[in-house]
Protein backbone atom coordinates (compact mmCIF):
# COMPACT_ATOMS: atom_id res chain seq x y z
CA UNK A 1 0.00 0.00 0.00
CA UNK A 2 1.44 3.42 -1.16
CA UNK A 3 1.29 6.53 1.34
CA UNK A 4 -1.40 8.32 -0.47
CA UNK A 5 -3.37 5.17 -0.53
CA UNK A 6 -2.64 4.75 3.45
CA UNK A 7 -3.45 8.45 4.39
CA UNK A 8 -6.62 8.23 2.28
CA UNK A 9 -8.11 5.78 4.29
CA UNK A 10 -7.06 7.21 7.97
CA UNK A 11 -8.41 10.31 6.64
CA UNK A 12 -11.73 8.69 5.32
CA UNK A 13 -12.01 6.68 9.00
CA UNK A 14 -10.72 9.47 11.03
CA UNK A 15 -13.73 12.11 9.34
CA UNK A 16 -16.50 9.94 10.30
CA UNK A 17 -15.43 9.76 14.01
CA UNK A 18 -15.40 13.12 15.30
CA UNK A 19 -16.19 13.77 18.61
CA UNK A 20 -19.86 14.62 19.27
CA UNK A 21 -21.50 17.38 20.81
CA UNK A 22 -23.53 17.63 23.94
CA UNK A 23 -26.45 14.72 23.03
CA UNK A 24 -30.32 14.10 24.17
CA UNK A 25 -30.49 11.38 26.35
CA UNK A 26 -32.31 8.36 24.95
CA UNK A 27 -35.33 7.02 26.22
CA UNK A 28 -34.14 3.31 26.70
CA UNK A 29 -30.95 1.62 25.98
CA UNK A 30 -29.14 -1.59 26.80
CA UNK A 31 -28.23 -4.69 25.43
CA UNK A 32 -30.38 -7.25 23.37
CA UNK A 33 -29.65 -11.05 23.08
CA UNK A 34 -29.96 -11.38 19.33
CA UNK A 35 -28.49 -13.80 17.43
CA UNK A 36 -25.76 -15.10 19.75
CA UNK A 37 -24.65 -11.71 20.46
CA UNK A 38 -25.26 -9.12 22.94
CA UNK A 39 -25.96 -6.05 20.93
CA UNK A 40 -25.88 -2.76 22.23
CA UNK A 41 -28.86 -0.50 21.11
CA UNK A 42 -30.43 3.06 21.90
CA UNK A 43 -34.05 4.69 21.64
CA UNK A 44 -34.74 7.78 21.36
CA UNK A 45 -38.23 9.98 20.89
CA UNK A 46 -41.75 9.41 20.18
CA UNK A 47 -43.67 8.55 16.71
CA UNK A 48 -43.21 6.49 13.57
CA UNK A 49 -40.69 4.39 14.44
CA UNK A 50 -37.43 4.63 11.93
CA UNK A 51 -34.11 2.27 12.41
CA UNK A 52 -30.78 3.62 11.42
CA UNK A 53 -28.06 1.72 10.39
CA UNK A 54 -24.19 2.37 10.73
CA UNK A 55 -21.45 2.34 8.67
CA UNK A 56 -17.68 0.24 8.89
CA UNK A 57 -16.12 1.11 11.75
CA UNK A 58 -18.80 3.46 13.21
CA UNK A 59 -20.71 3.57 16.19
CA UNK A 60 -23.71 5.53 17.42
CA UNK A 61 -21.48 8.17 18.26
CA UNK A 62 -20.78 10.80 15.53
CA UNK A 63 -22.96 11.68 12.46
CA UNK A 64 -25.23 9.36 14.34
CA UNK A 65 -25.87 10.77 17.70
CA UNK A 66 -26.94 14.02 15.37
CA UNK A 67 -28.87 12.11 13.58
CA UNK A 68 -30.57 10.26 16.19
CA UNK A 69 -31.12 13.81 17.97
CA UNK A 70 -32.49 15.59 14.95
CA UNK A 71 -34.96 12.94 14.00
CA UNK A 72 -36.21 12.14 17.25
CA UNK A 73 -37.85 15.50 17.43
CA UNK A 74 -40.74 13.81 15.57
CA UNK A 75 -39.85 9.93 15.43
CA UNK A 76 -38.74 7.22 17.55
CA UNK A 77 -35.27 6.70 16.55
CA UNK A 78 -33.58 3.03 16.93
CA UNK A 79 -30.57 2.62 16.32
CA UNK A 80 -27.74 -0.33 17.01
CA UNK A 81 -23.97 -1.05 17.21
CA UNK A 82 -23.44 -3.88 15.05
CA UNK A 83 -21.42 -7.04 15.22
CA UNK A 84 -17.95 -6.07 16.69
CA UNK A 85 -18.50 -2.06 16.40
CA UNK A 86 -18.17 -0.24 19.61
CA UNK A 87 -19.76 -1.73 22.48
CA UNK A 88 -21.21 -4.99 20.69
CA UNK A 89 -18.42 -7.66 21.11
CA UNK A 90 -17.34 -9.99 17.81
CA UNK A 91 -18.89 -13.74 17.78
CA UNK A 92 -17.62 -16.39 15.90
CA UNK A 93 -19.23 -15.64 12.34
CA UNK A 94 -18.44 -13.49 9.37
CA UNK A 95 -18.91 -9.82 9.28
CA UNK A 96 -21.96 -9.83 6.17
CA UNK A 97 -24.68 -8.15 5.09
CA UNK A 98 -27.05 -11.16 5.09
CA UNK A 99 -26.39 -11.42 8.97
CA UNK A 100 -26.65 -7.92 10.20
CA UNK A 101 -29.78 -7.90 8.55
CA UNK A 102 -30.77 -10.80 10.06
CA UNK A 103 -29.81 -8.93 13.71
CA UNK A 104 -31.50 -5.93 12.85
CA UNK A 105 -35.17 -8.01 12.03
CA UNK A 106 -34.38 -9.98 15.42
CA UNK A 107 -33.86 -6.50 17.39
CA UNK A 108 -37.07 -4.99 16.11
CA UNK A 109 -38.99 -7.77 17.20
CA UNK A 110 -37.22 -7.83 20.79
CA UNK A 111 -38.37 -4.46 20.99
CA UNK A 112 -41.78 -5.27 19.66
CA UNK A 113 -42.02 -3.10 16.69
CA UNK A 114 -43.71 -4.66 13.69
CA UNK A 115 -41.93 -2.32 11.18
CA UNK A 116 -40.20 0.78 10.36
CA UNK A 117 -38.73 3.10 8.65
CA UNK A 118 -35.08 2.21 7.62
CA UNK A 119 -31.86 4.52 6.85
CA UNK A 120 -28.92 3.00 6.25
CA UNK A 121 -25.55 4.55 5.23
CA UNK A 122 -22.54 2.65 3.51
CA UNK A 123 -22.43 -0.63 4.72
CA UNK A 124 -25.35 -0.24 6.62
CA UNK A 125 -26.87 0.82 3.19
CA UNK A 126 -25.98 -2.63 2.51
CA UNK A 127 -27.67 -4.09 5.21
CA UNK A 128 -30.30 -2.23 4.93
CA UNK A 129 -30.83 -3.64 1.21
CA UNK A 130 -30.72 -7.13 2.78
CA UNK A 131 -32.95 -6.64 5.47
CA UNK A 132 -35.65 -5.49 2.68
CA UNK A 133 -34.82 -8.20 0.92
CA UNK A 134 -35.08 -11.20 3.91
CA UNK A 135 -37.02 -9.54 5.83
CA UNK A 136 -39.52 -7.39 3.99
CA UNK A 137 -42.72 -7.05 6.13
CA UNK A 138 -39.94 -5.05 8.49
CA UNK A 139 -39.19 -2.31 6.34
CA UNK A 140 -42.03 0.55 5.37
CA UNK A 141 -39.82 3.45 3.99
CA UNK A 142 -36.07 2.62 2.75
CA UNK A 143 -33.39 4.72 2.08
CA UNK A 144 -29.96 3.44 1.38
CA UNK A 145 -27.04 5.92 1.07
CA UNK A 146 -23.72 5.27 -0.32
CA UNK A 147 -24.11 1.52 -0.84
CA UNK A 148 -23.43 -0.94 -3.90
CA UNK A 149 -25.28 -4.63 -4.30
CA UNK A 150 -22.19 -5.89 -6.37
CA UNK A 151 -18.39 -5.63 -5.76
CA UNK A 152 -18.16 -3.74 -9.16
CA UNK A 153 -20.25 -0.89 -8.10
CA UNK A 154 -17.74 0.16 -5.99
CA UNK A 155 -14.87 2.64 -7.58
CA UNK A 156 -12.03 0.98 -8.61
CA UNK A 157 -9.47 2.58 -6.82
CA UNK A 158 -11.32 1.35 -3.80
CA UNK A 159 -10.85 -2.00 -4.60
CA UNK A 160 -7.16 -2.19 -5.24
CA UNK A 161 -6.08 -0.57 -2.11
CA UNK A 162 -8.63 -2.51 0.36
CA UNK A 163 -6.47 -5.57 0.43
CA UNK A 164 -3.40 -4.34 1.91
CA UNK A 165 -5.27 -2.07 4.29
CA UNK A 166 -3.69 -3.31 8.12
CA UNK A 167 -5.10 -2.08 11.38
CA UNK A 168 -1.85 -0.45 12.55
CA UNK A 169 -2.53 2.00 9.85
CA UNK A 170 -5.75 3.34 12.21
CA UNK A 171 -3.39 3.55 15.12
CA UNK A 172 -3.84 7.79 16.94
CA UNK A 173 -6.44 8.31 14.95
CA UNK A 174 -10.42 9.42 16.58
CA UNK A 175 -12.04 6.02 15.37
CA UNK A 176 -9.58 3.94 17.07
CA UNK A 177 -9.99 5.96 19.93
CA UNK A 178 -13.58 5.65 19.85
CA UNK A 179 -13.20 1.78 19.07
CA UNK A 180 -10.53 1.28 22.56
CA UNK A 181 -13.03 3.78 24.62
CA UNK A 182 -16.22 1.65 23.65
CA UNK A 183 -15.45 -2.14 23.06
CA UNK A 184 -15.81 -4.99 25.47
CA UNK A 185 -12.49 -6.12 24.46
CA UNK A 186 -10.44 -3.40 22.37
CA UNK A 187 -7.60 -5.90 21.37
CA UNK A 188 -10.26 -8.03 19.20
CA UNK A 189 -9.77 -4.60 16.70
CA UNK A 190 -7.30 -6.66 14.32
CA UNK A 191 -10.09 -9.01 13.89
CA UNK A 192 -12.61 -6.76 13.37
CA UNK A 193 -10.16 -5.09 10.65
CA UNK A 194 -9.73 -8.49 8.73
CA UNK A 195 -13.71 -9.01 8.96
CA UNK A 196 -14.23 -6.03 7.29
CA UNK A 197 -11.82 -6.15 5.05
CA UNK A 198 -13.32 -9.82 3.40
CA UNK A 199 -16.53 -7.51 3.93
CA UNK A 200 -15.41 -5.65 0.89
CA UNK A 201 -12.81 -7.66 -0.79
CA UNK A 202 -15.01 -10.97 -1.14
CA UNK A 203 -17.34 -11.19 -3.96
CA UNK A 204 -20.99 -10.78 -2.34
CA UNK A 205 -22.77 -9.87 -5.27
CA UNK A 206 -26.63 -10.23 -5.01
CA UNK A 207 -29.03 -10.83 -7.96
CA UNK A 208 -30.67 -7.81 -9.82
CA UNK A 209 -33.70 -9.96 -9.22
CA UNK A 210 -33.43 -9.49 -5.65
CA UNK A 211 -32.95 -5.52 -5.83
CA UNK A 212 -35.99 -4.88 -8.73
CA UNK A 213 -38.20 -7.01 -6.07
CA UNK A 214 -37.95 -4.32 -3.14
CA UNK A 215 -41.05 -3.40 -2.56
CA UNK A 216 -40.69 -0.72 -0.07
CA UNK A 217 -41.00 2.71 -1.10
CA UNK A 218 -37.46 3.50 -1.38
CA UNK A 219 -35.20 6.71 -1.26
CA UNK A 220 -31.19 6.02 -3.28
CA UNK A 221 -28.41 8.30 -1.91
CA UNK A 222 -25.20 9.13 -2.98
CA UNK A 223 -22.68 11.46 -3.53
CA UNK A 224 -21.66 12.93 -6.85
CA UNK A 225 -17.72 11.99 -5.49
CA UNK A 226 -18.79 9.04 -3.71
CA UNK A 227 -17.44 5.63 -3.47
CA UNK A 228 -19.98 4.23 -5.41
CA UNK A 229 -19.62 4.48 -8.87
CA UNK A 230 -22.59 7.13 -10.60
CA UNK A 231 -23.24 4.49 -12.88
CA UNK A 232 -24.36 1.72 -10.24
CA UNK A 233 -26.26 4.26 -8.53
CA UNK A 234 -28.80 4.67 -11.77
CA UNK A 235 -28.44 0.85 -12.20
CA UNK A 236 -30.00 0.41 -8.75
CA UNK A 237 -32.53 3.15 -9.02
CA UNK A 238 -33.90 1.18 -12.86
CA UNK A 239 -33.87 -1.90 -11.14
CA UNK A 240 -35.92 -0.96 -8.57
CA UNK A 241 -38.08 0.93 -11.02
CA UNK A 242 -37.30 4.49 -10.86
CA UNK A 243 -36.26 6.64 -14.13
CA UNK A 244 -39.38 6.54 -16.20
CA UNK A 245 -40.88 10.09 -17.14
CA UNK A 246 -43.19 11.15 -14.16
CA UNK A 247 -44.95 13.74 -16.91
CA UNK A 248 -46.38 11.01 -18.11
CA UNK A 249 -47.88 9.31 -15.59
CA UNK A 250 -47.83 8.44 -11.91
CA UNK A 251 -44.01 8.78 -10.00
CA UNK A 252 -42.64 5.31 -9.15
CA UNK A 253 -42.41 5.10 -5.56
CA UNK A 254 -38.69 5.08 -6.27
CA UNK A 255 -36.12 8.43 -5.52
CA UNK A 256 -32.76 9.08 -6.39
CA UNK A 257 -30.60 11.85 -4.80
CA UNK A 258 -27.25 12.40 -5.78
CA UNK A 259 -25.62 14.93 -3.47
CA UNK A 260 -23.35 17.81 -5.41
CA UNK A 261 -19.76 18.02 -4.42
CA UNK A 262 -20.45 15.30 -2.03
CA UNK A 263 -17.52 12.31 -0.92
CA UNK A 264 -18.37 9.25 0.35
CA UNK A 265 -17.52 10.40 3.87
CA UNK A 266 -19.01 13.45 3.13
CA UNK A 267 -22.83 12.33 2.86
CA UNK A 268 -22.71 11.80 6.37
CA UNK A 269 -20.67 14.72 7.77
CA UNK A 270 -22.90 17.19 5.85
CA UNK A 271 -26.81 16.76 7.72
CA UNK A 272 -27.69 19.87 6.23
CA UNK A 273 -28.04 18.38 2.94
CA UNK A 274 -28.61 14.71 3.71
CA UNK A 275 -31.36 15.53 6.32
CA UNK A 276 -33.90 17.52 4.28
CA UNK A 277 -34.23 15.15 1.27
CA UNK A 278 -34.25 12.13 3.96
CA UNK A 279 -37.47 14.51 6.28
CA UNK A 280 -38.75 15.06 2.53
CA UNK A 281 -39.35 11.62 1.64
CA UNK A 282 -40.11 10.14 4.93
CA UNK A 283 -42.86 12.60 5.48
CA UNK A 284 -44.51 12.12 1.87
CA UNK A 285 -47.09 9.72 0.72
CA UNK A 286 -47.60 9.60 -3.02
CA UNK A 287 -46.72 12.21 -5.61
CA UNK A 288 -49.43 13.16 -7.84
CA UNK A 289 -48.85 12.43 -12.16
CA UNK A 290 -47.26 15.46 -13.64
CA UNK A 291 -46.22 16.83 -10.33
CA UNK A 292 -42.61 19.14 -10.70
Amino acid sequence: MNHSTKAWLIVLVTCICFKPGKAQQPAAKGYAPVNGLKMYYEVQGNGAPILLLHGAYMSIEGPFRQMMDSLSRTRKVIIFEAQGHARTADINRPITCENMADDAAALLKYLKIDSADVFGYSMGGGTALQLAIRHPQKVKKLIVASASFKKSGMQPELIQMMPGFKAEYLEGTPMKMVYDSLAPNPKNFPVLVEKLKALDTDVQDWPASAISGIQSQTLLIFGDADAIVAEHAVEMFRLLGGGKMGDMGPLPNKRLAILPGTTHMGVMMRPQRLLPVMEDFLKQDAIPPGYM
